[in-house]
């Protein structure tokens, strides 16, 4: 068990009585040198769901609001050697360093969560959580952003123009910006649904790929296409991004495992899919993801 009684009880001691610590954390954290693996690939966990209210995992609409579990099973993915790092808010990400599972790892801060899943306002995503000067004082390594691109939706406006300042911001320092374009519509009830046909999803990398003031240090966080041809619009690298999970493992492996064939993607970035496995076997489902990755690269 990677969360043993005595240790959760020192996360809550510190968490109550020594707020200092997490700084010291952040100072103290052994930072890698490269972005990418000696195999040039990376392969992230995605933790900042919560932050936005995403809780749910398939018919459990809270199975991510029991944050010992959750950091449980962050621990258990974090500790396979063919995982880079992590995704995360940053109190996910805090609770991580505290708990010294981020040394030697690849740590990206997620900087919008303000689209809470399911309100009104969800396109407008305002930044709430990392900033670029807290990600470069902080030690990370780059920083996150969704973008819901909806055009009937007058809140894409502030998300496009406030992902745009934070791509030249973090590129100002050298730090990687790693955009996530996801092009949306409303259905008959008005509820969100994202597009996943080829056109919606190349207008969305397009779009993302011409923000801020230099695309030197821009990333693309994108849904593993049917029709990998889609990714043909961009020189930038590429992350696949794995979504929240099905009941079938093996289908979710395989369809990433075609896009991460092509020459501009470089890995994965997988939450759910490998922390709430419908077995909950956490380390074997994060080890047939590094298959996939290791047979596609």
């Amino acid at each position: 068990m990677y969360l043993t009684d005595e240790r959760w009880r020192e996360l809550l001691r510190q968490r109550a009585t020594d707020p200092t610590a997490v700084e010291r954390a952040y100072a103290k954290r052994v930072r890698r040198p490269s972005l990418l693996s000696n195999k040039e690939t990376l392969f992230l966990i995605a933790a900042d769901h919560p932050a936005r209210g995403a809780l749910g995992v398939g018919s459990d609409l809270t199975a991510m609001a029991d944050r010992r579990t959750l950091l449980e099973r962050l621990l258990t993915a974090l500790d396979h050697p063919a995982v880079d790092g992590v995704l995360g808010s940053p109190d996910v990400v805090e609770e991580l360093l505290l708990l010294d599972a981020l040394d030697d790892k690849i740590v990206i801060g997620s900087m919008n969560r303000g689209g809470l899943a399911g309100a009104e306002w969800e396109i407008d995503d305002r930044f709430t959580g990392y900033d670029a000067d807290a990600l470069v004082r902080f030690r990370l390594d780059g920083g996150k952003m969704l973008l819901r691109l909806d055009d009937a939706d007058a809140g894409t406006i502030p998300t496009l123009h406030a992902c745009a300042q934070a791509v030249s911001e973090l590129a100002a320092h050298g730090l990687m910006a790693m955009v996530e374009p996801l092009p949306y519509s409303r259905d008959h009830s008005g509820a969100l649904v994202m597009s996943r046909d080829a056109p919606a999803l190349s207008r969305a990398i397009t779009v993302a790929s011409g923000l801020g003031v230099t695309s030197a240090y821009t990333w693309l966080k994108m849904p593993a296409p049917q029709d990998i041809s889609v990714l043909d619009a961009t020189t930038l690298p590429v992350v696949v991004l794995g979504g929240a999970p099905s009941n079938d493992p093996a289908a979710d492996l395989a369809s990433w495992g075609g896009a991460l064939t092509h020459d501009v993607v470089r890995g994965l970035v997988v939450g759910r899919s490998l922390l709430y496995p419908p077995d909950g076997d956490v380390a074997a489902a994060v080890d047939a993801a590094a298959h996939i990755l290791r047979a596609a690269k």
